[in-house]
């Protein structure tokens, strides 16, 4: 998904949650007040909040605001996301409570730790499809689509198979669904892809992929990731080349602040990008030698 697109998605929030919705939360509040020992009105006392609105709230009939659930968190001495999320397993969340003294990179090592020990991550074929990260100008498209000629495999780009998921435009899902209703159907079409190629596929990505952790774990599970990367002036000028600004902020025309977002985008993604399986930096570099070094990062296709 571009970043132009990610700035014209509109800022969704759902403000007429469902009778079903209603009636989960309410069955929470329930059992996480059972769970304290606390009578309804002991909750009313500590939370501020009157008994009538908490047996509408239990009984699905109201419809709480975000302060008022954050009221009846504190006097359960929870979190609101502890009473939004379905309660963890004993096991797992002993788990995330060690996880979470960690930080990102050692969060990073931890998940490819657990992946290679317990086989979570050896998604079948996955060394044989091949996705190119990285941001607009690094040549992803035309070093993939060469790449995949010389492996014999289908070339795929993601954002057209999100379409194509969607069965709309890219605009139109941004439109109707906004960015969370984007993100499912990238995750479909990623689930989708990697089923439907497992002796090999190369595969190109939009650049801010890898800030959404859950859809680039997915990426990364099934997938042999390689971020393509250059120097902001390289992405400037091969943007520029193609006459296509996008994802890049030019809308004052000037070029240094257009130079100035890409370079913030790199800076903010670094890190992200740099979780890759392998990287090749075209800068300085032909197409014909950055093709070279792609082959080379690349496990080898396995024969059929």
């Amino acid at each position: 998904m571009s970043d132009q697109a990610l700035k014209a998605a509109p800022n969704n929030t759902v403000s007429n949650p469902s009778g079903d919705t209603l009636s989960e939360l309410g069955a929470r509040v329930r059992s996480w007040r059972a769970r304290r020992g606390m009578t309804r009105k002991a909750l009313a006392s500590d939370s501020g909040l009157s008994e009538r609105f908490l047996a509408d709230v239990e009984s699905g009939k109201g419809n709480v605001s975000i302060n008022s659930l954050e009221a009846i968190g504190r006097a359960l001495n929870i979190s609101i996301l502890e009473l939004l999320q379905d309660a963890p397993r004993p096991a797992l969340a002993r788990a995330h409570g060690l996880l979470s003294r960690l930080d990102d990179s050692q969060l990073d090592q931890a998940y490819g730790f657990l992946g290679g020990t317990f086989g979570l991550s050896d998604a079948l074929g996955r060394a044989q499809r091949v996705a190119l990260i990285g941001l607009r100008g690094a040549g992803k498209s035309t070093l993939g689509a060469q790449l995949a000629l010389e492996r014999c495999v289908p070339f795929i780009e993601l954002d057209r198979e999100i379409e194509r998921e969607a069965g709309t435009s890219m605009n139109e899902i941004l439109l109707l669904h906004g960015q969370a209703g984007y993100r499912r159907y990238e995750r479909r079409a990623l689930f989708r892809i990697a089923e439907d190629h497992p002796d090999g596929v190369v595969m190109t990505t939009g650049g801010s992929i890898v800030s959404e952790r859950e859809t680039f774990d997915l990426l990364q599970s099934r997938f042999y990731c390689v971020w393509l990367k250059a120097s902001p002036e390289e992405h400037m000028a091969r943007v520029v080349a193609q006459g296509d600004m996008r994802p890049f902020d030019s809308t004052s025309g000037a070029s240094h602040e257009a130079m100035e977002d890409i370079r913030r985008i790199l800076s903010s993604r670094e890190a992200l990008y740099a979780r890759a399986d392998s990287v090749v930096d075209t800068a300085a570099r032909t197409m014909k030698q950055s093709l070279a070094d792609l082959r080379r990062a690349v496990p080898p296709l396995e024969p059929a």
